[in-house]
C-alpha cells in the first residue's frame, strides 16, 4: 500500500528544485539598461565629476569619443560573498529535502539519497566563477540646455542597473552639496 502524500509531496519538492536551479541561473544573469539622466550643471563639471566617481568605484576609460562627447568605462566586477554563501545554503536546504523526499518515496535505497547534500557547494562555486566579469559603462553627453542662468546637461547612461542606481544616487548627492 503506498501513501498518496509521497507522490505529490514529491512533485512539489521537484517543481521546487526546478525553480532553485533558475534562481542560482538568474543570480548571474547581466542586467543592463539604459537610462537618460538630467543633471543642472554644466557638462564640463560634471564630466570631471563622473571621471572620479567612475576612477573611485575602480573603472577605466577605454574609449572617449570627443564627436559624439561619449566615454566607455570598463571595470571588473567582484562576486559578493554573501550571495556566494547564500546560494550554498539555499542549494544545501533544497538538496536535503529531495534527498529526505527520494528516501521515503524510494525506501529501499535508506538514506543515500542524503548525500545530494555534497553537491551544494557547487552553487556558489558556480556563481563566483560567473560572477566575476567585466562590465562596461557607456556614458553619453546627449545635450547641454540653458534657461534664465541655468545650464541643464542630459547624459545617457547604459550600465548594470545597480550602477545606475549608484550613480543617480551620487549626483544627487552632489547636487545637494553644490546648493
Amino acid at each position: 500500500m503506498t501513501i498518496p502524500v509521497i507522490p505529490s509531496t514529491f512533485f512539489l519538492t521537484l517543481l521546487l528544485a526546478v525553480g532553485l536551479f533558475f534562481f542560482i541561473k538568474a543570480s548571474v544573469k547581466e542586467r543592463t539598461e539604459q537610462q537618460t539622466i538630467c543633471v543642472p550643471q554644466d557638462a564640463d563639471t560634471l564630466l570631471e565629476q563622473i571621471q572620479n566617481y567612475f576612477h573611485s568605484r575602480a573603472y577605466r576609460a577605454i574609449a572617449i569619443d570627443r564627436q559624439e562627447n561619449s566615454i566607455t568605462y570598463e571595470g571588473l566586477v567582484r562576486p559578493s560573498w554573501f550571495m556566494a554563501i547564500f546560494l550554498t545554503l539555499l542549494t544545501a536546504i533544497g538538496s536535503l529535502c529531495l534527498g529526505l523526499v527520494l528516501s521515503m518515496a524510494i525506501p529501499a535505497s535508506g538514506y543515500g539519497f542524503l548525500a545530494l547534500v555534497l553537491f551544494s557547494p557547487l552553487a556558489g562555486f558556480f556563481y563566483w566563477q560567473k560572477a566575476k566579469r567585466p562590465e562596461q559603462v557607456f556614458l553619453q553627453l546627449e545635450a547641454v540646455r540653458s534657461s534664465e542662468s541655468r545650464t541643464e546637461s542630459l547624459i545617457r547612461v547604459t550600465a548594470h542597473r545597480d550602477e545606475l542606481a549608484t550613480l543617480k544616487q551620487a549626483l544627487a548627492s552632489k547636487q545637494s552639496e553644490n546648493i
